[in-house]
């Protein structure tokens, strides 16, 4: 009887010792399979567009003193892309979107019209970024004479477009489309309003710094 106790003892005692040897399954383990995080998370970098940069943006429908309302939004996309250290921060095509600061027909300013824009957002791979812009100016003065011109960038910086004038009969008949932010695009003033119609193209220029995560 005795001898079969100690039997059992030295049995239970291997697999003990058994028991102890065997290394568990952790919780560690388990996390050290897991792959790790992938870089391009945190590996985003921040490129700062600084103020004064140019963008130059294609209407994508049309606005004007007399088709537009203070207040509505206009969309367009960007017609040239913007690099930065040999980068595309803004590329060609990106959507963009703004605000049309005032529109007023002939006869409610004056005599005249008046057109004012100003961009207000830029979507970049799929983020949209708010961008302050200066507003680029359009105004058409009326009383028999017809003169167009445009202050762009929000500098206070004024480009003639061009037009003749001849008494009461003097008709816009093109744009001089002059050099720096705000001066591209042709308007259109039949019936002594402003048109800026589809596919006109406008720049502006950045009054804040704009960051954008490359």
């Amino acid at each position: 009887m005795r001898r079969n106790i100690s039997v059992f003892t030295l049995l239970f005692a291997i697999a003990l010792s058994l028991g102890c040897s065997t290394k568990p399954t952790s919780t560690d383990e388990n996390s050290d399979s897991r792959p790790p995080h992938s870089s391009s998370l945190f590996g985003k970098k921040e490129i700062t567009l600084a103020a004064g940069t140019v963008i130059t943006v294609r209407l994508g429908n049309a606005v004007g003193s007399k088709v537009s309302n203070s207040g509505d939004a206009f969309h367009a996309s960007v017609a040239t892309p913007i690099e930065q250290d040999g980068k595309v921060v803004v590329p060609s095509g990106a959507e963009a979107a703004g605000t049309v600061l005032q529109a007023v027909p002939q006869g409610h300013f004056k005599g005249g019209a008046v057109l004012k824009l100003a961009l207000s957002s830029v979507t970049i791979d799929g983020d949209s970024y708010d961008v302050k812009t200066g507003a680029v100016s359009r105004y058409l003065k009326g009383k028999g004479k017809r003169t167009a011109a445009m202050i762009g960038g929000g500098a206070g910086g004024g480009a003639l477009l061009g037009g003749l004038m001849g008494g009461g009969k003097g008709a816009l008949i093109g744009a001089a489309v002059g050099a720096g932010a705000g001066t591209a695009g042709a308007a259109y003033t039949g019936n002594k309003e402003i048109i800026l119609p589809a596919e006109s193209t406008l720049s502006f220029k950045l009054s804040e710094p704009l960051t954008v995560k490359m």
